[in-house]
């Protein structure tokens, strides 16, 4: 699957304006990229890596 294939989804975290944060997920892979940005590509993470990232980032935002 290549990054052009991956279904984004505006992040929850996003601002309503142009702040915006696009995520993609499979069951092996999680691709972010900057809506303004497309054409830039997309970071790939590890889905493990992922939700390391995600768990470390809620627990500092308590």
């Amino acid at each position: 699957m290549t990054v052009n294939e991956l279904k984004f989804r505006k992040s929850s975290y996003s601002s309503a304006q142009q702040n915006c944060v696009e995520v993609a997920d499979t069951p092996r892979v999680s691709a972010v990229r900057d809506t303004q940005n497309r054409h830039l590509g997309a970071l790939l993470f590890d889905s493990a890596e992922w939700r390391a990232f995600l768990t470390a980032a809620k627990g500092d935002a308590l």
